[in-house]
């Protein structure tokens, strides 16, 4: 029997405010020693992940912008490669749709819904710092899209309606608070997550058995926390997301990353390995 951890990053492994990490860094040597894989799935462009894995140590596949595509290092792990390109010393398998047809579908979007949507590709590093809050440097990859687009999410236009015309068009999206992502129809963290472990099964044909953990802070999440055997929630500051919190998953002492550390250890304790 084997296990596989799913995270999200920001709320969820980093702090939501500050970032911070440290408090994860002895749980996660101690998942290296132990050979479990532990994979970031988040909304992050390639190039922020990347930065974040050098930073932290990972050295496992991730999942970018939304589920749109998985990448996987090239160097030996405990994943099989599937067919593809490879870049940077990572095989890329994509799920979704590229940025050029996101874009397009973007403009298309609000066409069809008389609304102006403006995403990250219409603002600059400067716009997307005052926006987000990130450092120039952070912006800059933001604004490094592969395959999807984050937009403002329209004031007075209903979800239903947003998604009914995003479908239509034959993208998906997933709505925030404040930013919503256009992805691709095959796009999404629930699809990576299954796509990960049949990889890991290929590579491991003796496991008879592999157990999924997820981690996630927001309704982004949900696609993966669906599609796992533990999901678990994070709260955040003021506890935690309403449309997380009544479903009966389990929900962190605490918030990230400390709380990340110590839902992992229950998990683990809890978990049939």
């Amino acid at each position: 029997m084997a296990c596989i951890i799913f995270t999200d990053l920001d709320g969820t492994l980093l702090n939501g405010e500050t970032y911070a990490y440290q408090a994860a860094l002895p749980t996660l040597a101690q998942l290296t020693e132990q050979g479990i894989p532990v994979v970031p799935v988040t909304s992050k462009t390639r190039q922020e992940v990347a930065q974040l894995r050098h930073d932290i140590g990972l050295r496992d596949p991730f999942v970018v912008e939304n589920g749109s595509a998985i990448y996987l290092p090239t160097v030996p792990t405990r994943f099989a490669l599937p067919p593809g390109d490879d870049r940077d010393g990572y095989r890329i398998l994509q799920l979704g749709c590229n940025y050029v047809t996101a874009r397009a579908g973007l403009k298309a979007i609000a066409q069809d819904l008389g609304r102006p949507l403006k995403g990250f590709g219409d603002w600059t590093v400067d716009q997307v710092v005052q926006l987000t809050g990130l450092s120039p440097e952070e912006a800059k990859q933001a604004k490094a899209r592969e395959f999807t687009e984050p937009f403002m999410t329209p004031k007075n236009v209903p979800p239903e309606r947003l998604r009914a015309a995003v479908e239509a068009m034959g993208f998906r999206v997933v709505i925030g608070d404040r930013f919503s992502h256009l992805i691709g129809a095959g796009a999404g963290k629930g699809p990576a997550v299954h796509q990960l472990v049949q990889l890991y099964r290929v590579a491991n044909p003796d496991i008879a058995t592999v157990t999924t953990i997820g981690l996630g802070n927001s309704p982004n999440d949900l696609d993966m926390l669906d599609n796992v055997d533990y999901p678990i929630v994070l709260p955040g500051a003021h506890g935690p997301h309403p449309l997380l919190a009544d479903r009966g998953w389990p929900i962190a002492p605490a918030a990230a990353p400390e709380g990340w550390a110590m839902a992992v250890a229950a998990a683990m304790a809890a978990a049939p390995l």
